[in-house]
């Protein structure tokens, strides 16, 4: 039996990085799956996106084909309307670990990730029994998403207080080191941190050579100190708002802030953004389908959507205005599909190792992407 505390290394030899899993390309590709009504855009143009098990589903094994490295899902907990206006925006949404269980299913090649919210009462060995059996029924090729929460309303939902910002990452990085240990040690865990306790817990089966993904959204000082130490793949965003340039400009710092941080550890990690990509044959068709959101939005859920955010103590988003919250994403990449290469080898360059995208019509913005953005990112030197 195990009695160490828990925030001591391992006694083991360390786990293959999970990253290796994933094909050697310059830039990594990830779908933002729309699991939430709505999306990211709280507009009422019109578009056949759906937050129904069918319709992701068929995103998903249509990004698998397109040889998309990840799908990722969001969580929420939101209450009735959702975040109102006319179309109640994300009122319905379906869980991403139960979602990520069935595509795991349906699959073969593709990384899916889902958010856990890990401090609405969840406890480390929960999540490690969960992830195991995804881990084993994928064949590998699952990963979670860390969060910590940062809404006042969903801490009440779970009859909890809410929890100082910084505060909740040291709570985090109890919970996830924890967690690696019961992924990877064989043998009987005893341990009493500061927030969890446990007696001889026991994991059978763990996951394989490869331990699941570890991923997080970070931007804060906090934040990152934890992402350097746990995080295989950080989501980022630009501090220059959703204008390509600014995003260009301003993410080089933050990219290398985040890899230095990492490699202090002796850790690699891989930082990932996510664009909006709207893309026409032609750049006037583009920008009218960009317009065309904005014309259509709708201005109750688009203020409480942003008012979330900016009223919060999340660091992220900062630099976005409300009409580029109206379109969603945090860069957008509007264009043809030259002008969207482009704009990812601009993003590769500012230190970006991924993009993980999102549109507003998913599944015919998707077949086109495939049909048209994908041979030129080949063609770039982005994707083998």
């Amino acid at each position: 039996m195990l009695t160490q505390n828990p925030l001591t290394p391992h006694a083991h030899d360390a786990p293959v990085s999970p990253l290796e899993r994933l094909a050697p390309n310059k830039l990594i590709l990830g779908l933002f799956l729309p699991m939430q009504e709505g999306a990211w855009s709280p507009s009422r143009a019109p578009r056949s996106t759906s937050w129904t098990f069918d319709y992701l589903a068929q995103c998903t094994r249509q990004a698998e084909d397109l040889g998309f490295d990840l799908a990722f899902g969001l969580a929420q907990w939101m209450g009735k309307g959702g975040y109102g206006g006319e179309m109640h925006f994300r009122e319905h949404e379906l869980d991403p670990i139960i979602v990520n269980t069935a595509l795991a299913a349906m699959t073969k090649r593709i990384v899916l990730i889902n958010t856990v919210h890990i401090l609405y009462a969840w406890h480390p060995l929960h999540l490690a029994k969960f992830g195991a059996a995804l881990d084993h029924i994928s064949g590998g090729r699952w990963g979670v998403n860390v969060v910590t929460g940062y809404k006042p309303s969903e801490y009440q939902m779970f009859g909890l207080d809410m929890i100082e910002h910084d505060l909740r990452y040291d709570m985090a990085d109890e919970f996830t080191t924890l967690l690696e240990r019961l992924w990877a040690e064989d043998e009987n865990l005893t341990f009493a941190g500061r927030w969890w306790k446990t007696e001889n817990a026991f994991l059978a089966p763990r996951p394989g050579a490869r331990r699941p993904f570890l991923v997080n959204a970070a931007s804060s000082g906090a934040g990152l100190a934890y992402a350097a130490k746990h995080s295989d793949l950080i989501f980022i965003t630009s501090p220059g708002g959703a204008e390509p340039a600014k995003a260009y400009e301003t993410l080089p710092p933050v990219n290398a802030r985040i890899k230095d941080l990492a490699a202090s550890l002796g850790r690699q990690v891989k930082t990932i953004i996510n664009p909006h990509v709207i893309c026409r044959p032609t750049e006037k068709e583009a920008q009218e389908a960009y317009r065309r959101i904005l014309e259509h939005e709708d201005p109750v859920a688009a203020d409480n959507f942003v008012q979330t955010f900016v009223g919060g103590d999340t660091k992220s988003w900062r630099g976005h205005s409300r009409a580029q919250w109206v379109i969603g994403g945090n860069v957008h990449l509007v264009g043809t599909p030259e002008q969207i290469v482009e704009g990812f080898v601009k993003l590769q360059a500012a230190g970006c190792d991924g993009v993980q995208v999102n549109f507003f019509d998913y599944l015919p913005d998707l077949a086109y992407f495939g049909e048209a953005v994908i041979p030129m990112m080949k063609q770039a030197g982005l994707r083998t």
